[in-house]
Order: C-alpha cells, then structure tokens, then sequence
C-alpha cells in the first residue's frame, strides 16, 4: 500500500511538474542609440511572479528576417522552456527574444545594432527583471545571422558571457555565398548599394578570434549545423569549431546534425544548446543586492 501510493504521489508531482507554465510578454526597450524602441519578447519562467529570487538570462537571436517574435512562434520556445525547466534539465530561467530584422546583430551604415544591445537592451533588462547581472548570469544564443551575431559577442566580450550558441551560423571565414542574405544586408553593403567584402572581414570572426585568444576569459561555445544546409554553414561550422577547439577543448563543442537551414532544425536542436550553455550560467539565488556590469561603447 505505502507502496502503491508513493508512486501514486511520484506520478502526480510529474504531471504536475508538467503543467507548470511560463509565460513570454512583449514589451519593448529605449534606445537612444537607435533613436527609436527595440521590440521585445520576454520569457519568465513559471513561478517568478510570486517569488524573489534572480535568474540567469538566455539571449535569443533571431536570423535575418526574423523579428523578436520568430523564436516564440517558430522555434517554440516557451513549451520547450517549460519542458527542460520541468525536467530539472535547465534552471528557472528568464529568455529575452529582441527584434533586429536586418541588423546581423552589429554596428551598421543603418543601424547601430551591437552598441544598442550591450548600451540599451542589457541594461534595461537587468533593471526590469531580477536577472543575476554578471558574465556568469549572461549567455547568447542564436541561428544563422543571428548564430552570427552571438559568436561576434563571445569574441569581442568574453567578460559580459558566460557561454554562447550558434546554430548555423552564418560565419562564412571568407566571403557569404551568392545566396546568403548578407550579401543584401544594410551592414554590408556600400553607398551604391553593392556587397562589401572589406565590410564583412572586417566584422567576421577571424578578424576578432586572436584578440579573444589574448584575453583572460573563456566563453564555452556550442556549435552546430545541420549537414544539409544549403548555404554550406556546416563547413564553415566545422572550420570555427577547429580554430576553438585547438585553443579551448575543453570548453568547444560541435554537432553536425540530420537537415538543413529550417526550422525543423533549429526547433529540435535548441533543447541541447540550452543545456549546454546553462551548464556554465550561475544558479537562481536569492534576490539580494548584487553590482550591476556597465557597459559604455562597445
């Protein structure tokens, strides 16, 4: 009987467990930088209405094209959060989509997009939200130009994070194919609207790789594409992945994975990047008094 009603109870708290609900706001940002609002989704985990504690924060990069909404609707994210929160396979986390739809996430002829993320957004989330405002709080993630976008942040800044994820990221080591967007893009493009090859080295991971390499931290990464892609990121996936093994394998890791450049992909395949990079972010811990990172101009 004792027995019988401990796996009754077993069975319960699952369920239970399983019901549990976070919830993804939207709301949007200041930016002085950009003169105008960032568009926002925001993921809090379920139980963080009626608690105190500080949480650790996922960035989630949208690819070109996308828009603060495209990992909630796509990419699901709220259900898979739930599910990797409920199973203990991730801590009570808080999610922050941002919206940039032509930006790749950098400093642009259009749009100052990385000084707006370090000097606007990541401040003001810090203030709205009981985050754990630190480099051991803080992790990036994000697909093609977006998976751009978070391998950029972890070179230039590996003091503000503490791991990141690229899923097919767009890191052409030389020049995007004819088919990639980035040759479309405002912040690669030349006054006459052509492609600028000097624009896109110049903001590429091997112009910024030996400078992280000289730099005290080390950023864990988590890298993977699908072996179908047909923008051929999966061997500029490999190519990054060699260069950081050979300097930090213990902290490097790549899959290659069944598909293509979908969402089919990228849906699946976010569950496992989220377990790797909140392997290295701090623990939910009480809502004390804690120093805040400033940032100024990256």
């Amino acid at each position: 009987m004792v027995r019988w009603l401990g796996a009754l109870l077993v069975v319960l708290c699952t369920a239970f467990a399983a019901r549990a609900e976070g919830v993804v706001l939207a709301t949007s940002v200041p930016s002085s930088i950009l003169g105008r609002d960032i568009p926002v989704r925001v993921y809090l985990p379920e139980g963080y209405q009626r608690g105190d504690q500080r949480y650790p924060v996922l960035y989630l990069l949208h690819g070109a094209g996308g828009d603060e909404n495209t990992w909630a609707k796509e990419g699901r994210i709220q259900a898979t959060a739930d599910r990797l929160i409920a199973t203990g396979d991730i801590p009570p986390a808080i999610i922050v989509m941002p919206g940039c739809r032509t930006c790749w996430w950098i400093d642009g002829a259009v749009d100052r997009a990385e000084t707006a993320f370090w000097t606007d957004l990541v401040p003001a989330v810090d203030a709205r939200y009981r985050t754990i405002p630190s480099r051991g709080g803080r992790v990036v993630a994000g697909l093609s130009a977006g998976g751009y976008g978070a391998v950029r942040y972890a070179l230039k800044f590996p003091d503000r994070l503490a791991a990141v994820a690229a899923l097919s990221p767009a890191v052409y080591a030389d020049a995007p194919p004819a088919i990639s967007s980035a040759r479309t893009q405002p912040p690669f493009l030349r006054p006459d609207g052509s492609f600028d090859l000097a624009a896109w080295r110049a903001r590429n991971y091997p112009a910024n790789i030996d400078g992280y390499l000289r730099q005290r931290h080390r950023v864990a990464f988590y890298l993977t594409s699908g072996d179908n892609d047909a923008y051929g990121i999966a061997f500029e996936t490999m190519t990054l992945f060699k260069r950081l093994y050979e300097a930090q394998p213990e902290a490097t890791e790549l899959r290659i994975l069944d598909g293509g450049h979908t969402w089919s992909l990228w849906s699946d395949c976010i569950a496992n990047a989220m377990r790797y990079v909140f392997r290295h972010t701090d623990r939910p811990s009480p809502a004390i008094q804690v120093a805040r990172q400033s940032y100024g101009d990256p």
